[in-house]
């Protein structure tokens, strides 16, 4: 979940509607993690286990970022690198278990495993994403 940069195009970033060059391919891994999710939660209302399963395996091999991406955030990050990799590793973790839940066809497991997921993901933004937007996006 940690990363470089896209192409040469340019994007709105998360802080606000400024422009950046280059912004990270953790960007776009984020916005793909997000129509992911939305897709669990189509497919668990409608009990599509089938896409649930596919969407759990989806978050949880989602790509990394680029080397020279991951070493620069990871250097932006410090001594909470360990921390940030841990709500990585939870995101995995939960989104196998939500395609192994999806397999059996057992709802609750589902939603538990999406849970975690959610949990995961609101923890990791609310300890990184302020300062992530501040230091790779807001314009200086």
């Amino acid at each position: 979940m940690i990363g470089m940069f896209l192409a040469p195009a340019r994007s709105a970033t998360w802080a606000n509607n400024t422009v950046e060059a280059n912004p990270l391919a953790l960007h776009k891994i984020m916005q793909d993690l997000a129509v992911d999710m939305q897709a669990v939660a189509d497919g668990i209302s409608r009990e599509d286990w089938p896409l649930v399963a596919k969407n759990g395996l989806r978050i949880a091999g989602h790509p990394q970022p680029p080397l020279a991406e991951k070493m620069r955030i990871l250097n932006f990050i410090g001594s909470d690198a360990g921390k940030f990799k841990g709500y990585d590793e939870k995101i995995h973790q939960a989104g196998q278990e939500m395609k192994r839940a999806a397999a059996r066809q057992d709802g609750t497991a589902a939603i538990l495993a999406f849970a975690t997921l959610q949990n995961s993901c609101l923890a990791c933004h609310k300890s990184f994403r302020k300062s992530f937007q501040e230091h790779f996006y807001e314009q200086r």
